[in-house]
């Protein structure tokens, strides 16, 4: 598990040192099948609606989260009002909410981690808390901070270089991802 300790992350050049192995990060999107979304968007030029709408179709079933929206839908979803009030199971929570909500979030993901079964809290793009990190690996859960679900899946499925992303090539062959190609499901 990675730990980020020392002075708080002031620069964007200290978000690079966030580093995981990409076997820990590939083994939570093989195991998680739902996602709580705290903060997700109806608004569809939001990066958490795009970022909804892309696990949706590759199989996670996703829960959002989002006071302002409650009871409405999001992309055929119900929407909740916080984790207490979310169905289980739950395998892990993302937060797409600014830095500074993070602890409380977490609070709220250790409070309901037993009822629901959250094992991970992921932190999307840009959002890290090392507090909120230090209340959910306290409490046993595995965390994620400034990365995106959304981006991790499609780079470890072959998706993003196959759209021309991140190889300096842009060809119409889909990679073969672990021995199957394109799909994190072990099959």
């Amino acid at each position: 598990m990675a730990h980020v300790s020392g002075p708080p992350i002031k620069r964007v050049a200290d978000l690079a040192l966030l580093q995981y192995p990409d076997t820990l990060i590939k083994s939570i999107l093989r195991s998680v099948k739902t996602i709580a979304m705290v903060g997700a968007s109806g608004n569809d030029i939001r990066p958490s609606y795009f970022a909804m709408m892309y696990l949706l179709n590759k199989g996670f079933k996703i829960i959002p989260v989002n006071p302002g929206m409650t009871g409405k839908t999001i992309l055929g979803q119900t929407v909740y009002a916080s984790l207490k009030d979310v169905p289980g199971p739950v395998n892990m929570v993302d937060i797409f909410r600014e830095a500074q909500y993070a602890p409380d979030i977490a609070r709220e993901t250790v409070a309901e981690k037993d009822r629901l079964g959250v094992k991970v809290l992921w932190m999307q793009l840009g959002v890290i808390s090392e507090e909120a990190e230090q209340i959910a690996q306290a409490a046993g859960l595995t965390v994620i901070m400034n990365r995106c679900p959304k981006i991790e899946h499609g780079r470890f499925s072959g998706e993003i270089g196959w759209m021309g992303v991140n190889r300096k090539v842009i060809d119409n062959r889909k990679p073969l991802l672990f021995g199957k190609g394109g799909s994190l499901r072990n099959n």
